[in-house]
């Protein structure tokens, strides 16, 4: 019965790298890629990602200017944003958030050398599921390999952060401005952890943005390897 079992799980795996080989061999140029190939080709287009999209969020206003990624107040802040603009603090208000989004663009400056491994690991079973897999495949085999390393990177420098450009100072101001308001319930909330969460979903879509990208505009692959290797989902 064993025996049987492991006759079955080898012929799994091969039909498996057979069906991928198949549309390989029946691409319009002949295909004739390796898994090599394969896997490189989706490094590639995993690289461009991390370069174009994280490198953006980097730089400065690199979530506070962008509509997709940038970072409110959390829910149970909202009042303290509503309640300082109605007593005419509104400047004070986008202050808070605008260090929010500061603090996220540092940490995020953590982030390439932990993508570069997960990069470095994708096998040929990784590669072909993601290849024949959802739009967003590689963004999600990312965030499985990461998102934990990421959010203890991102943590301490995000505190790091706050105290830098002196968070701490400007949400201390505010909260005690809001809490000096007659009647309203009193807030002291650590977003710390909400930031990093903030800034891991902020990454994670950006990504996203360039493999969807590459999966669905050919000019956007400008590679070689690019061109061949995601000619293979084009056809599958």
């Amino acid at each position: 019965m064993i025996k049987r079992i492991l006759i079955l799980v080898i012929a799994i795996q091969f039909v498996g790298c057979a069906e991928l080989q198949n549309v390989v061999n029946n691409l319009p140029n002949g295909g004739g890629l390796t898994q090599d190939q394969i896997g490189n080709g989706l490094r590639q287009a995993l690289d461009k990602g991390i370069k174009t999209q994280v490198t953006k969020l980097t730089a400065k206003d690199g979530f506070f200017r962008n509509e997709l990624v940038k970072i409110a107040l959390p829910k149970e802040l909202q009042a303290v944003d509503n309640g300082l603009r109605k007593i005419g603090l509104g400047n004070l208000a986008d202050e808070g958030i605008k260090v929010l989004n500061r603090a996220a663009e540092d940490a995020v400056k953590t982030a390439t050398p932990i993508f570069v491994d997960a990069v470095k690991g994708i096998t040929f079973t990784d590669a072909k599921d993601i290849l024949l897999g959802d739009k967003n495949a590689a963004t999600s085999y990312l965030q499985t390999k990461t998102q934990e390393n990421l959010y203890q990177s991102f943590s301490p420098v995000i505190e790091n952060s706050f105290a830098k450009v002196g968070a701490d100072k400007v949400w201390n101001n505010l909260i005690s401005k809001y809490n000096s308001i007659p009647f309203v319930k009193k807030v002291n909330p650590d977003l710390t952890d909400y930031v990093a969460s903030k800034a891991l979903e902020g990454v994670f879509k950006m990504i996203e943005v360039e493999e969807k990208g590459i999966r669905e505009k050919v000019g956007l692959r400008n590679t070689k390897l690019l061109k061949q290797v995601f000619a293979l989902q084009d056809g599958k």
